[in-house]
This record gives structure tokens, sequence and C-alpha cells, in this order.
């Protein structure tokens, strides 16, 4: 019976290391909506930009500032620095969000957009989060296709900084918010099975896949709802 109950234990303990992984990881991921929002205001206030210039060269500025936040958060992730680099983190990316919210506030139902990408970006995390932590199924296996597509996403974005191609841009957008809402499936779903016991790193995650879903909506809103006076 000894083994037995050791088994017991040790998977009670599993359990209760998942369960509180994935409750700290809502609870930052909802901390770091702050940052993120006071940094969009104060962007949108300020006409902040890195594309005034070059649109090439903003891009790579933005690409390497987010993947050294992103390479910081990782090397302090076990420590209380980790936290203060992904709210510095999400501020940036606050920062970022001011063009879209600039160009979408540029129609005269720019607020309501705004409002409806974000209800859309509630409703599909919270439904999909709520699927990948409660299946018995295990979406490990398709990391490396969702992998490959963000890769193929970068490149189409990055041709589209010099082509300007608006089925293009539609296509990105249409196909990112598939890729990222599959994302949340499986950042959420390694949580759950033990694949991720960080709770910084699956913030960080998270964080990633309901930016991006939003960026996305919102282009496509603009695209298909948005009204000039």
């Amino acid at each position: 019976m000894q083994p037995n109950f050791q088994t017991y234990n040790q998977t009670q303990d599993v359990a209760q290391l998942q369960n509180r992984v994935l409750r700290n990881t809502y609870l930052l991921l909802a901390v770091s909506m702050v940052p993120t929002v006071l940094g969009a205001l104060i962007g949108v206030q300020m006409g902040f930009s890195f594309m005034t210039g070059s649109p090439m060269m903003g891009f790579l500025l933005f690409l390497g500032i987010a993947m050294a936040f992103m390479y910081g958060i990782e090397k302090t992730k076990e420590t209380g620095m980790g936290v203060v680099l992904l709210l510095g983190f999400t501020f940036f990316m606050g920062l970022m969000l001011s063009n879209i919210l600039r160009a979408a506030l540029g129609f005269s139902n720019g607020g309501m957009l705004i409002a409806m990408a974000a209800g859309g970006t509630g409703a599909i995390f919270f439904t999909l989060a709520g699927i990948a932590s409660t299946t018995q199924r295990d979406f490990s296996s398709i990391g490396k296709f969702l992998f490959a597509g963000v890769i193929l996403l970068l490149v189409a974005s990055l041709a589209n900084v010099f082509f300007h191609i608006p089925a293009l841009a539609l296509a990105v957008s249409a196909i990112a918010v598939a890729i990222f809402s599959a994302y949340i499936l499986y950042d959420i779903n390694r949580i759950v099975h033990g694949g991720e016991t960080n709770y910084i790193s699956a913030t960080l995650a998270v964080y990633l896949d309901v930016y991006n879903i939003f960026v996305n909506l919102l282009n496509l809103l603009m695209i298909f709802s948005g009204r000039r006076d």
C-alpha cells in the first residue's frame, strides 16, 4: 500500500503545482493589462511611433527591443525582476499599440471598433482557455506547426512593409487570429499538463497570444467595418 500512497501524494503535489501556476498566470496576465493600457494611452496622446521614418528600420527596432525584453524575462523568471521586466515589456507593447489605435480612431466608429476587438479577444481567450484547462487532450503536438506558422507570418508581415498589398494584409491578419487562438489552447494546455511550471514564462506566452489576437482582430474590423465621416 505504501507505494500507492506515495504515488497518490506525488500526483496531488503535481496537480497543486499546476493549479498554482495557472492561477498565478491568470492573475499576472490581468495585472499586465494595466501597463498595456497605460502605455497605449500615453502613446496615443504623444503620437508615439517607430514607423515615422523608415518602416523597415522601425520594424527591426521593435523586434530588437521586444527580443531583448523577452530574453531578460526568461533569464530572470525565477526572481521578482522577471515580473518587473514583464510589466515593463507590456508597457512597451502598449506604446506599440498607439499606431493602430490612432488609425482606428480615425474612423467615425473607431471607439466601437476598438471595443469590439477587445470584446472579441476576451471571448476567444475565455472560451479557448476554458477548453484547454478542462479537456483531457494534450495539445503539445501542435506546437511545431504553430511555430512554423508564426515564422511565415513574420516573413509575410515584413514583405508587406515594402509592398503594401491589401489582400496580403487581410490574409496575414486572418491567419494570425487563427494561429494565436490555437496558441492559447497550446499554452494553457501546457500549464495544465505540466509542460510549463513557471508562471512568468507562462504569462509572457499567453500575453503575446492575446495581444496578437487583439491587434489582428482590430485590423480586420477596420478593413470590413471602418466608416469614414
